[in-house]
């Protein structure tokens, strides 16, 4: 009897040996998954694995199937709910609006002002043998520019008339070019002769009799102005007295 026990507890010490070994290994097993589940991921590294874009580093995928996998997003993921959207597209319509007003506040044709400042100089010549009054005539205009940009007076043409008849003409071209926000003074001379018809003017003007020898003609002025692809003309009518008698000059006035 002692001896049967005696192999019997023998054969049974291996078996336990077997189980305390093999439950062991299972714990052994475990403790990785549970390191696993306190860290992010567990990486098997390997030469032709690149981190997954979508996953947050917690997995890798082959690079030959980068092109043809498909990443799902969570809706409640925060990139798909970009900061301040509106507040984003709210300044960019309000910069647009403003460069777009400004464009065409500084870019809108605005009016140029033309405006007669007299005649300056008048020369006077007497030809006695045919009874006719010749006439040198300079006259000034003031443009007033009120554009941001230049404006240029591509021609200028005038005539005097006298009782309704044409006795003089002028045209001159590329006249001149006004600086932005600015005004220029603009001379031009007309030359008239008053005889044929008219040569009782020679006779009045020649008269020693009379102090005063003042005829009256009317200068019709057309001034046409370019800028920026836009065209305009001016036109101005002003009647004047002069001095046929002699020679005139007009008194100097300051700049306005």
């Amino acid at each position: 009897m002692g001896s049967v026990r005696s192999l019997s507890a023998a054969s049974a010490a291996p078996s336990r040996r077997k189980a305390e070994a093999e439950e062991e290994e299972v714990l052994v097993s475990q403790e990785p998954m549970q390191d696993g589940a306190k860290s992010p991921y567990m990486e098997f590294t390997g030469q032709d694995s690149i981190t997954c874009p979508t996953c947050q580093g917690t997995g890798r995928i082959p690079s030959e199937q980068v092109n043809e996998l498909v990443a799902l997003i969570p809706y409640s993921d925060q990139r798909l709910r970009p900061q301040r959207t509106k507040l984003y597209v709210l300044l960019s319509v309000l910069l647009c609006l403003l460069l777009s007003g400004l464009g065409v506040f500084f870019l809108f044709p605005h009016s140029v002002l033309v405006d007669d400042d007299g005649i300056k100089v008048v020369q006077v010549w007497f030809d006695r043998k045919n009874s006719a009054v010749l006439l040198a005539i300079t006259a000034t205009l003031r443009i007033r520019n009120s554009n941001f940009y230049s404006v240029a007076v591509s021609s200028l043409s005038s005539q005097v008339q006298y009782m309704n008849t044409v006795v003089g003409r002028q045209q001159l071209t590329n006249v001149s070019s006004i600086q932005p926000r600015r005004d220029k003074l603009v001379n031009f001379t007309v030359k008239a002769e008053l005889g044929g018809s008219l040569s009782y003017v020679y006779f009045f003007c020649t008269l020693p009799k009379v102090k005063v020898h003042n005829i009256v003609i009317l200068m019709r002025t057309s001034v046409r102005l370019s800028y920026i692809g836009h065209s305009a003309q001016s036109t101005l009518e002003t009647f004047h007295y002069l001095d046929c008698s002699s020679n005139s000059t007009a008194p100097a006035r300051g700049t306005r």
